[in-house]
Parts: C-alpha cells; structure tokens; sequence
C-alpha cells in the first residue's frame, strides 16, 4: 500500500468503467444514525469494494485542516484502508474510483455518562453493552436499567463498581471489550454464577445472550457451588419478599429482592434487582442446568 500525504485530496486519477461503484464500510466503533464512533487512539478498520475492471482507488482520510491520502491494492473487488484516531474529533473518509465515491464520518470520542444523560453517548453506550451481551435499555436516555447494565460491566472487568459511565468504560466499550466470558461452551440455554464477580450470566450455544448485575450469600449464609437444575418456579412475591423465584436446590434460588448491593448480602440466594427479574424469569425454565462457581 502506498500512502502519500497532501493538504488537499485532489488526485489524477485513471478513468474507469461508468458502471463502477465504490463502497465504504468501517469495521471498527460502533455505529449511531450516520456516524461511526471511536475511542480516541483506537485502531480503525475499514473494508472498501470496488467494482469494475481492475479500479484504481483512492481514499482521503481528512481531521481538521490535515488530509491523507492512501491508495490501496484493490485485490478481487475488495480493499483494506486502516489508521488510527490519535486525536478527538471528526475523521471524514472517501473513496473514490474516478467515476464513482463513498463517504464515511469517523468520530473519535471519549464520553462520559451517567443518571440523567441522553443522546449520541448513551446510545451508542448502550448499543455497545447490548452487542456485548449486557441486558440494557435503549432509545438514549441514561436509566435505571442503563446503570445496571455499566455496573455488571464493570463487575465482568474488575473495574470499581458503580452504575457510572467513566471513559474508562467507554473506551473499552467503544473496542468491543469487556463481554463476559463463559466458563462453559454448551449446547441450548444454560446459567452461569460467578460468585467472584458476581455477576449472573445467561447463555445459549456457549454465548451470552443476557448478563445482569446480582448479589449472592454472605460468609455467614454462603451460596451454593456446583452444577445444579431449575426444579420449581414461584411467580409473583412471596412472603420472604422474594420476587419471581427459580430454585436450582433445596430453598436455594434466582430471584428479585429490593437491596441488591455491589457484595454478597443474600442468605444463600442469588439476588437480582427486582426490575430484571420478570425478564430472567422469563428466559430460565425447569431443567435447564445453571453452573454457579468462584
């Protein structure tokens, strides 16, 4: 690949056929409306195609007044353009072939959020958790479930627990890093506990489909480990004020409690905020196996 860099894109550039189409699609960040977003200093990836005999493309990256220009190989109608986002703020990069062009707006940005924030930040934080395998809300404005979902992330990757969005989680985020990671690659729906973590994974085909901020017992009333199967569910609250219960062994269960602190406080349980549990109840059934490990 050549790279030549220049003040302005303009390029002489060898005549194609008029059938030829250029196209862009960046492989990197996360994608909100018509922007693609970034941690700044994160590595961007770009695929570009390029059809017609053998094109000659080229592509302008621009940030502010400074302009790359890069040429790359064309192989098979397919092409590789890459370069990294020191800086914050807008990237613009087009293709071109002579006869036809494609344009993409990078944006290299490190955010904060937390209770009360909206827009661009959250949804792309909360697209984020949601391809990360983080049961969240959507629709851009930062709530309760929002802040439950930064939590358990930050349960996952050791981080100080909190339902705040620092740029620390961001730029992880923005990488596509931080899923959790399954002990057990198994066929069909299972659950697993992390009791170090704490932190409730539910998974299909050794995926995470939904993972949620919880509470297990304490020293004095430690939780259960071992392999264990949903034998009984409770809908509804009980007289322990337990909330839509699935037990795996003896009055051991997954259920909704009104205090689901950030350490072991349950009796034995696995506690998990009350607004989750409807859903969780809902994706578990009699049977299925839930792995529940330090």
């Amino acid at each position: 690949m050549k790279r030549v860099a220049a003040l302005l894109p303009v390029l002489l550039i060898a005549a194609v056929p008029a059938h030829a189409k250029v196209g862009l699609n960046v492989q990197s960040g996360i994608t909100d409306r018509d922007d693609v977003y970034v941690a700044k200093g994160q590595s961007v990836n770009i695929r570009g195609s390029a059809t017609g005999s053998a094109p000659a493309v080229t592509v302008s990256i621009r940030s502010g007044k400074r302009t790359v220009l890069v040429k790359p190989d064309v192989k098979s109608g397919a092409f590789r353009v890459a370069f990294k986002a020191r800086k914050s703020g807008s990237y613009l990069l087009r293709a071109t072939d002579g006869s036809s062009s494609a344009a993409v707006r990078v944006n290299s940005v490190l955010p904060r959020a937390g209770s009360g924030s909206s827009g661009w930040k959250v949804r792309v934080l909360q697209k984020g958790l949601r391809d990360l395998g983080f049961a969240t809300s959507t629709g851009g404005r930062f709530n309760g479930a929002t802040g439950r979902a930064v939590n358990a992330f930050r349960k996952t990757n050791t981080m100080k627990r909190s339902t705040f969005a620092s740029r620390a989680v961001f730029a992880k985020v923005l990488r596509g890093q931080g899923g959790f990671e399954l002990r057990y690659k198994k066929k069909g729906s299972y659950v697993e506990f992390d009791w170090s973590r704490q932190v409730l994974a539910l998974a299909k085909d050794g995926k995470v489909v939904n993972a949620y901020h919880a509470s297990s017992g304490t020293s004095a009333t430690p939780t259960v480990f071992g392999t264990f199967r949903f034998y009984r569910k409770q809908p509804g609250r009980n007289s322990l004020g337990m909330v839509h219960s699935n037990y795996f062994i003896r009055g051991y269960a997954i259920h909704g409690y009104k205090s689901v602190p950030n350490f072991p406080a349950s009796h034995g349980c696995i506690r998990v905020p009350v607004p989750s549990s409807k859903s969780i109840d809902n994706q578990l059934s009699l049977g299925q196996t839930i792995y529940v490990y330090r």
